[in-house]
């Protein structure tokens, strides 16, 4: 048996309870190709992951996978900005899968082990797997309803997880047969995140886990005229995932967390999270645990004791003592744009010894912003810029634009004015009647 006290890391307690399953630490694996087997998952206890949740079990036959599977969005440095794969849920049989993880969950008990599954909508496919999983000893169930390619023309994944009446339905066979905890992890596909949502608690869903992937096609081969990855001489869109996707996830797991309805729902995040900051965020935002596959896939199982240092590390300059402490603490400052302060009013101000006069702040006001730096040449051809403070609206772009950390800072500024809603400033034409 291995069982292994490490929920404490630097004096800080990262243990959880995620809708009644425990974990020593909050990051689990995503159901994904790291998860599909007892060899891997065995590995990724052992690094120090705190849970897993195994990759998504269907009925037999098997499904089958075509050659190749994956491509990737790079940045000018060959850095991985986007993961897109076009592969299917485990293509190995129900029973070795579920033998296996009937092992891995009696040999590491401490460790959390949820088990993805997607089957037909039917109530008779829900009815029949659901027990034999449950007589593994897996901690709950997680439910795919969001795979955006090859399930879907099969009516499951996306196909269901688009449907809220479907979502409420599965949620409530799963509730039906099966006495664990299950989450209900929910595709980006979708216009309203939140509908999904309802639909999931309306089920009797005991958790929410998001984003899956995002329909994709990285980029085209020019020569081949054909999309990769490229299968034969044709290609097709696949799930998009990895840090690119953070900014999509992370607004998700807010509008269920702020939403009324949803706002005591546990939340599991997933989305492009590679480092503890990222894993914080999640939190900040209300999530109770965190998954990860792209940076496991691209820089192995180690990175979760950066993750797990980095986290503690940050939580004990803080004070917090438990992730209690700050989950949800950024939801209360996520609002409508409605609702922001049409008086606050902040100015960029240059450094001027920490500019390297490169001007990249110049061009991009000048060319598509405010016109509100100058450029400034003395008598020897030495440039200056400085931000002519009357016109500057506080956009950002220059600091987004700089290549020094710093560089620019964002000065807000005492207008003397009172907080002002849109809703009641003067200049919204529709101000009675909001």
């Amino acid at each position: 048996m291995n069982t292994r006290t490490d929920h404490l890391v630097n004096g800080v307690d990262l243990s959880i309870d995620f809708a009644g399953i425990k974990s020593p630490n909050p990051f689990w694996l995503a159901s994904a190709p790291p998860t599909d087997k007892a060899y891997n998952v065995e590995r990724a206890y052992r690094a120090g992951w705190g849970g897993v949740v195994w990759k998504t079990l269907g009925e037999d036959p098997p499904a089958v996978n075509v050659s190749s599977r994956y491509s990737a969005h790079f940045g000018k440095n060959r850095e991985v900005l986007g993961f897109n794969n076009i592969e299917l849920i485990t293509d190995r049989s129900l029973a070795i899968n579920l033998e296996e993880i009937a092992r891995v969950k009696r040999d590491w008990p401490d460790r959390a082990l949820i088990v993805s599954i997607m089957v037909p909508c039917e109530e008779a496919a829900w009815q029949h797997i659901l027990p034999l999983v449950e007589a593994t000893g897996a901690d709950g169930i997680e439910l795919n309803l969001g795979c955006p390619h090859g399930m879907p023309e099969r009516g499951m994944g996306a196909a269901v997880g688009q449907n809220p009446d479907l979502i409420e339905q599965v949620a409530r066979w799963c509730k039906q047969y099966y006495s664990k905890p299950v989450i209900v992890k929910l595709t980006p596909n979708i216009t309203d995140i939140r509908v999904a949502a309802q639909a999931a608690l309306r089920g009797g869903a005991d958790a929410v886990s998001l984003i899956n992937t995002i329909n994709s096609i990285t980029s085209i081969d020019l020569d081949n005229m054909v999309a990769k990855p490229t299968v034969g001489q044709q290609s097709t869109h696949g799930g998009y995932c990895g840090s690119a996707v953070k900014p999509i996830a992370l607004n998700m797991v807010a509008e269920i967390a702020r939403d009324a309805p949803t706002r005591d729902l546990p939340i599991s995040g997933i989305g492009g999270i590679s480092d503890w900051r990222d894993a914080a965020e999640f939190v900040a935002l209300g999530a109770g645990s965190v998954q990860v596959c792209t940076a496991a896939m691209l820089h192995g199982f180690r990175i979760v004791e950066e993750m797990k240092d980095g986290l503690s590390r940050w939580m004990a300059e803080q004070g917090y003592r438990s992730l209690d402490e700050f989950s949800g603490k950024a939801v209360a400052n996520t609002t409508d744009w409605k609702h922001l302060d049409m008086n606050f009013k902040t100015i960029a101000h240059i450094d001027q010894d920490k500019c390297i006069s490169c001007g990249r702040c110049y061009i991009a006001c000048e060319d598509t912003s405010h016109q509100s730096i100058a450029q400034l040449i003395d008598a020897s051809g030495a440039r200056r810029y400085e931000v002519i403070e009357e016109e500057c609206v506080g956009c950002n772009l220059c600091q987004i634009t700089c290549p020094v950390q710093d560089c620019i800072s964002m000065l807000p500024q005492q207008t003397g004015k009172p907080y002002m809603s849109w809703d009641q400033d003067p200049r919204n034409p529709f101000r009675q009647a909001s």
